[in-house]
């Protein structure tokens, strides 16, 4: 008997174990037990009659799930796109496996069901078709960076050597131009130069030609070994047999120097579109002053613990995230939102590690230390944004997946044809190898994710955290944007501008009845109410009975008698009419109007103001001029709503939308045929988030927002929707480039290759410089600059 334990996902209530170890124990000869508190599920079975599979059908079918696990695997030996199609093929077709294969990160991002698959079985996989994998996790980064820079310095080693051994058969070409036939080195010594580059330095494109061909697929390394082991070895018998022909030893050994050579300043570009994320790494320190046992030590970054109190002088950079519990200071955010001015600090406030401290001494409490710092998750964010496919991928991913066996298809047909119309077969032959060196599938491979690569972390350098590639695609497609009003517009701290009281109540007395009503209330109004009552130390009673109305308002009962508070709507609802004279005067101010209440009669009217941020108009302006249209949905009434829209500039607006109808009015615009974004800051927008086509949250916002948007904005500026939408179509104009230049390149290259236009020299120069020209093409998109 085997035993399994399996996560289990959806249980809610004894019940619902009890049901699913029921009809798990209905599988024959399976004995099992459920663990509600663990959510998991201890499976004995017999092997021979069951599989994990079975359990996983048995589990869905009692309405309960078995959560998917992810893992990353660094992936070794790829050459080119066709290996990344080749090893994404490979995987998914492993049950329970959901895979994506990044050329340009050399990583492979999984998502798998456990009792279906281990990690040992994604690693086979990668191994059986030819390349090497080993888990991310465990892995440092600094062991990582190491492992690629020792990589690097031996291939640079090897391309000297190559190169070394390759001039000298290089440097007679010129003098064949007066004499096709002439060789000016001896033969003997051509072939003594070209063997140790075609078996020795080459060895590695036998090897990956091997590996791929084993494991069913082709890719790069099948035609470099194909065309220069053409070219060596038709050399070699005109050398030993002392034959008349022309030989090729220049043409071979140029050919995988050449290749060797484009791979090196592929490599070098390719490390300088992550260059994002180490910049973001080097910000943090790498030790912390923390308080033991009284006394001041310096620690490693990490041995500092949560809740440990630590210093940072003026001048350092904050080594973990935190709270400050004593001193004064500003606070240089840049890094996270993109903002140069400082950022006041004094006791309560929140710091976050890698920013760095102005003038004064803080001394802080350890809030989130190691992964669960804000830098990590940004890190983190953007890693998995980078190894994202964006959709426009998927023609080059076909592509690329059947690029090499039509290559080499199209090379015998050139051989043939050439032969055929009575071409020699020299002729043949060089014409067949210059199809297979100039075609290169490394091209389309790298086009998307280098631009993905540099646009990604471009955003993150200025606040501006893109969830996955599919999400940057999608955002240059915007022509409508909805805007939440509060914390989006405004600046999201509200404050009592005005408070009438009705009849003989004093402003304290409705303030102290207000706050009563608003205990426990986390809306941004009741916390503007809340604040007032506390700045003049007011005492509020007991309440009882409370009850909440999304979006309305409040009701309690405060000394046995019943009392509202809420919008006017609410309290025309419970039968009161609230006077429309004083209404309106405060809400062309754009004011919002809060009534106090009880069974009988309105007791007074606070009046809220909640100012536009300073940046909105202009935020509005900037994304008209983009073509993109501004809509603003408020749960305010139409008075104050037109005062607000007015003052933006926005000529859409729908007022009085309760928080649970907000994604319904998204649905509706979406209906009229239009792309539509959404940005929002509270837990009551997450539903209008999910709900438009592309979602924003801002940073400060509830982390309800955060997580259902698909970009995320660290500053609380409108501005940073624009900069992410104008980010977002230079990254797609990039990417369309890098398409065009790879497809263009061999959709004219090969023809010309075939016709007998391109030397093998001049195909393999091309096939090296075309990888590094779309890698060198996404690196400009460093030059992009927000506009504002």
């Amino acid at each position: 008997m085997k035993h399994i334990e399996l996560p289990i996902a959806g249980m809610t209530c004894a019940a619902c174990s009890t049901r699913l170890e029921r009809n798990l124990n209905k599988i024959p000869s399976v004995t099992a037990v459920v663990n509600l508190a663990a959510e998991k599920a201890r499976i004995e079975y017999d092997e021979n009659l069951n599989a994990p599979a079975d359990f996983v059908a048995a589990i869905a079918k009692s309405g309960f799930s078995v959560p998917l696990a992810s893992t990353e695997l660094q992936i070794t030996g790829m050459t080119c796109a066709a290996c990344a199609t080749r090893i994404e093929k490979v995987l998914n077709k492993l049950e329970g496996v959901e895979a994506t294969v990044n050329f340009a990160t050399e990583k492979a991002h999984i998502r798998f069901q456990p009792a279906l698959a281990t990690l040992t079985d994604l690693t086979a996989a990668v191994q059986k078709a030819g390349y090497k994998a080993f888990e991310i996790a465990g892995t440092t980064r600094a062991a990582e960076k190491a492992r690629k820079e020792a990589q690097f310095k031996a291939e640079r080693r090897m391309f000297w050597i190559a190169a070394a051994l390759t001039l000298p058969l290089i440097a007679q070409m010129p003098f064949m131009l007066f004499n096709a036939h002439a060789d000016i080195l001896p033969r003997w010594l051509q072939f003594a130069l070209a063997t140790p580059v075609q078996f020795w330095v080459g060895k590695r494109f036998y090897i990956g030609a091997w590996h791929a061909l084993r494991g069913g697929g082709a890719n790069m390394d099948v035609l470099v070994a194909l065309g220069t082991s053409m070219a060596w070895l038709f050399s070699t018998v005109v050398t030993l047999g002392d034959l008349p022909q022309h030989v090729y030893f220049e043409a071979s050994a140029a050919v995988i120097t050449l290749v060797l050579l484009g791979k090196l300043l592929e490599a070098r570009a390719k490390a300088r579109t992550s260059s994002a994320i180490e910049e973001l790494i080097k910000l943090q320190p790498r030790t912390a002053w923390v308080e033991r046992d009284g006394a001041m030590m310096e620690e490693e970054i990490e041995h500092v613990q949560p809740d440990d109190i630590f210093v940072v002088r003026a001048g350092e950079n904050i080594p973990v995230d935190g709270e400050v519990i004593d001193g004064h200071s500003s606070v240089v955010e840049a890094m996270l939102t993109g903002e140069s001015m400082p950022v006041g600090k004094a006791p309560g406030a929140k710091v976050y590690a890698a920013t760095q401290n102005q003038e004064g001494m803080l001394r802080c409490r350890a809030t989130g230390v190691g992964s669960h710092t804000l830098l990590a998750g940004i890190i983190h964010m953007v890693e998995q944004a980078q190894g994202s496919k964006a959709p426009i991928q998927r023609l080059a991913d076909t592509i690329s997946g059947i690029f090499v066996p039509a290559v080499v298809t199209v090379s015998l047909v050139t051989f043939t044809l050439w032969l055929w119309l009575g071409g020699s077969f020299t002729i043949a032959l060089v014409n067949a190898v210059a199809v297979l060196v100039i075609a290169c599938p490394c091209a389309l491979g790298l086009a998307t994710p280098t631009a993905i690569m540099v646009g990604t972390g471009i955003g993150a350098k200025i606040g501006i955290l893109v969830k996955n590639a599919a999400a940057l695609e999608r955002a240059e497609k915007i022509r409508t944007l909805v805007v939440d009003k509060t914390g989006t517009l405004t600046e999201g701290k509200p404050t009592i501008s005005d408070i009438l009281p009705v009849g003989t109540l004093t402003e304290k007395d409705l303030l102290r009845m207000a706050a009563t009503l608003e205990q426990g209330s986390q809306h941004p109004l009741a916390q503007a109410i809340l604040a007032q009552a506390k700045a003049d130390t007011l005492e509020l009673p007991a309440i009882s009975q409370f009850q909440s109305v999304s979006g309305k308002g409040v009701s309690a009962e405060i000394e046995g008698t019943s009392h509202y508070l809420g919008s006017p709507l609410y309290i025309t609802e419970n039968g009161l009419m609230p006077d429309e004279a004083v209404l309106r005067k405060m809400q062309v101010q754009g004011k919002t109007v809060i009534i106090v209440a009880n069974k009988s009669t309105i007791l007074g009217y606070i009046a809220i103001a909640d100012p536009l941020r300073t940046t909105s108009a202009q935020a509005v302006a900037r994304l008209k001029q983009m073509g993109i249209e501004v809509i603003m949905l408020t749960g305010d009434n139409l008075a104050t709503a037109q005062a607000i829209a007015r003052e933006a500039g926005i000529e859409r607006f729908r007022a009085e939308v309760l928080p649970q109808h907000k994604a319904e009015e998204v649905q509706k615009i979406k209906a009229q045929g239009t792309v539509v974004g959404m940005v929002g800051d509270g837990i009551n927008d997450a539903p209008a988030l999910a709900a438009a086509d592309i979602s924003f949250a801002i940073g400060a916002g509830s982390d309800v927002a955060i997580e259902a948007a698909d970009i995320t904005l660290m500053r609380n500026d409108l501005n940073s929707v624009a900069d992410a939408i104008s980010l977002s179509r230079a990254t797609l104009g990039k990417i369309r480039q890098n398409l065009f230049f790879a497809f263009i390149y061999n959709v004219l290259g090969i023809p010309l290759a075939a016709f007998g236009m391109l030397s093998p020299v001049v195909a393999g120069a091309a096939m090296a410089m075309s990888s590094v020209s779309v890698v060198s093409n996404s690196l400009l998109l460093k030059k992009w600059k927000n506009r504002r």
